[in-house]
């Protein structure tokens, strides 16, 4: 399989701040609204898949809602993280990329959280990764993931520059979105304080791309999985054009049988 080696050594120095720069995403409601979908189809315990799990903020929650947990991520730094925040919890980290994940068995949902599909550049890998997440669901299993839209890469992120000075660390977030391939480029700057007043500086490069509902819904189906619903992934409701984050729910459908939309 081709690889994007852009992205094969993405937080690096950045997985042991990630969380700090993180605190403002809102994680409690993301879980608490994954969780009705997924009671919503009757999951209610059971094993759980964590795709791109990162510092393991989702893992977690779910664990502590009841779920046996299972998180996986590409970056050994981001895993190193998340198991010394769940030292003593029951959970599997495995450190796998999600387009040739393996699992010992079927698992009743995968969620996959906070745009990590978008890490994804080529559009036949994420068909690729969508036929393993196929794979591994338990017949009527539940797919939750959200992705960043086209237009939140072209007209909200795109060229801009987002910085943020902290009294322990800074960071310059330098964005460059090409709009024939649609891939966004950029260039992470961290000032890290170590001591006193000596900042060290990491610059890390990262690349993800922009997908359409309609195209998300063309991978699923050729995966094999049933599209089920989409909304917007920020503010809930109805998706729009100008809907920057996307949250869909698609169901393995080929394993049961005469399977209907609910």
């Amino acid at each position: 399989m081709e690889r994007n080696t852009e992205n094969e050594q993405m937080y690096g120095s950045f997985a042991f701040v990630y969380d700090s720069f993180m605190d403002n995403v809102p994680y409690d409601q993301w879980a608490g609204r994954y969780e009705e979908i997924l009671r919503q189809y009757g999951i209610k315990d059971g094993i759980l898949l964590d795709l791109g799990c990162g510092t393991g903020n989702m893992t977690l929650r779910f664990c502590q809602k009841g779920y046996d947990m299972i998180g996986i991520d590409c970056s050994v730094d981001m895993l190193e993280v998340a198991r010394e925040k769940s030292e003593g919890m029951d959970i599997l980290y495995l450190e796998q990329d999600m387009r040739e994940f393996e699992l010992y068995g079927t698992v009743k949902a995968v969620i996959c959280v906070c745009d990590s599909i978008n890490y994804i550049l080529d559009p036949e890998e994420v068909e690729q990764v969508f036929r393993l997440v196929d794979n591994y669901l338990d017949p009527e299993g539940i797919f939750l993931f959200d992705f960043n839209t086209d237009y939140k890469y072209r007209e909200i992120i795109g060229s801009q520059v987002i910085a943020e000075d902290r009294e322990e660390m800074s960071f310059i977030w330098d964005n460059d979105y090409d709009e024939e391939s649609r891939i966004n480029e950029y260039e992470l700057s961290l000032f890290i304080r170590e001591q006193d007043d000596l900042y060290r500086k990491y610059q890390e490069l990262h690349y993800q791309r922009g997908y359409t509902l309609e195209e998300m819904k063309e991978a699923l189906s050729h995966a094999g999985l049933l599209f089920l619903s989409a909304e917007d992934g920020e503010e809930g409701g109805p998706v729009t054009e100008t809907t920057g984050r996307i949250l869909i729910t698609a169901r393995e459908c080929k394993k049961g049988k005469n399977l209907e939309v609910r």
